[in-house]
């Protein structure tokens, strides 16, 4: 078996919804072992979001929580506290996305979980971090895409901000989180020494935005909503109207905006907007010239076109044009899973890169509710009497 990067790394995984879970999730496709601990009963509130089937088995989890296996535990339960104490005891990271305060209710803050594990990854991940005046207030991304400013460049003048399609704030954040966790166990690897890591959906925001951000800190510009055109505000670069659909043009360069007007049969338009900045006032110029062109021909033409051209363009594609492109097939983005009471299996996203040797590799289909219980409490020493005795008392 090949050894990837984090083989042998135990992950305990108290998280739920997305963020969490995609970025241990990332962490078992690079050879972590995850134990994802859930309320018995209901589990991931993620296993029925946006699903019309009641197996616990909704896409959003199905596509977060690939390689790991499922351990039913009531955390408020007396007995509970004995089977935390003996997986941190065995585990390297500890994974919880909470409400800031909640676990150390439960006792297992970073400072208890050290005491029973000095090397122990303790990783938390929350709406604005761990501390601050904010720290408690709830989150979910919609609401931190709202709050961090990135509605306030999303949208268009005319009908004001807009929010992402998909969940952005939580996907980066749960890159962001697997990216920080695998830096620690790179600096224990090192120094001997665990670590408490930090990561908050709204820092990411940021992060996300740093262009933006950064320029209005430094100089104080406040980004407009631009619609469909580049930060740039390039004429230019803009999703033109088809006769048929759309098409994304990014022509920024010099070389690129003189081959695009050439190609539209206007070269001529380049005089006396050979700067960047002139052709930015001269917006309106350029739309009356640029969007009818582009409406009188389909979006093939322009494709074929612009490419000849050497004009950086792509066309608007839906999910069923990327669920064909065979550009996928030499991949690692889409897996094929088989969870157990699944008839035929599932393709899902999984990956985010690929490596050679030793790429990232699903383990094993997301797990079914408390599917692995008996296992890994057997694994931790309990006789199948105790076990039998847990479940009766609701601890399991």
């Amino acid at each position: 078996m090949t050894t990837q990067a984090l083989t042998g790394i135990r992950i305990l995984d108290f998280t739920q919804v997305l963020a969490g879970p995609f970025a241990t999730q990332q962490l078992a496709q690079l050879g972590a072992e995850v134990i994802k601990v859930e309320q018995p009963g209901t589990g991931d509130m993620t296993r029925g979001m946006m699903s019309a089937s009641s197996d616990g088995m909704a896409p959003s989890f199905l596509t977060c929580n690939l390689g790991k296996r499922s351990l039913t535990l009531d955390l408020k339960h007396p007995s509970a506290r004995e089977i935390i104490q003996k997986l941190i005891d065995r585990s390297d990271v500890l994974v919880e996305n909470f409400k800031p305060g909640t676990i150390e209710r439960l006792g297992f803050g970073y400072e208890a979980v050290k005491a029973i594990k000095p090397d122990i990854i303790y990783a938390s991940v929350s709406g604005y971090g761990q501390s601050g005046p904010k720290s408690e207030l709830p989150a979910f991304d919609g609401a931190i895409q709202a709050a961090s400013g990135m509605m306030s460049i999303s949208g268009h003048a005319e009908t004001g901000p807009t929010r992402t399609g998909y969940f952005s704030v939580d996907m980066s954040t749960a890159i962001n989180a697997a990216f920080a966790i695998t830096a620690a166990l790179l600096r224990r690897q090192r120094t001997g020494e665990g670590q408490r890591v930090d990561v908050a959906m709204m820092d990411t925001a940021m992060m996300m935005q740093a262009p933006q951000m950064t320029a209005y800190l430094t100089n104080g510009t406040v980004p407009e909503l631009l619609g469909n055109r580049s930060p740039t505000k390039q004429p230019t670069s803009n999703v033109f109207s088809t006769a048929d659909g759309y098409v994304q043009v990014a022509a920024m360069k010099e070389s690129q905006v003189q081959d695009l007007l050439s190609a539209l049969g206007h070269p001529e338009f380049y005089n006396g907007n050979e700067d960047p900045s002139i052709r930015v006032k001269n917006t309106d110029a350029f739309n009356a010239l640029l969007f009818p062109i582009f409406k009188s021909k389909p979006t093939e033409h322009w494709l074929k076109v612009l490419a000849e051209a050497g004009v950086p363009s792509s066309p608007i594609r839906d999910y069923a044009d990327n669920a064909a492109d065979e550009q996928f097939d030499h991949r690692l983005t889409f897996t094929e899973t088989q969870p157990s009471g699944k008839d035929t299996p599932l393709k899902v996203v999984s990956a985010s890169h690929t490596s050679q040797p030793a790429p990232p590799v699903v383990q094993s289909p997301p797990p079914q509710l408390g599917e692995h219980t008996d296992q890994i409490l057997t694994e931790l020493g309990y006789t199948p009497t105790e076990i039998e005795s847990l479940k009766n008392a609701g601890a399991i």
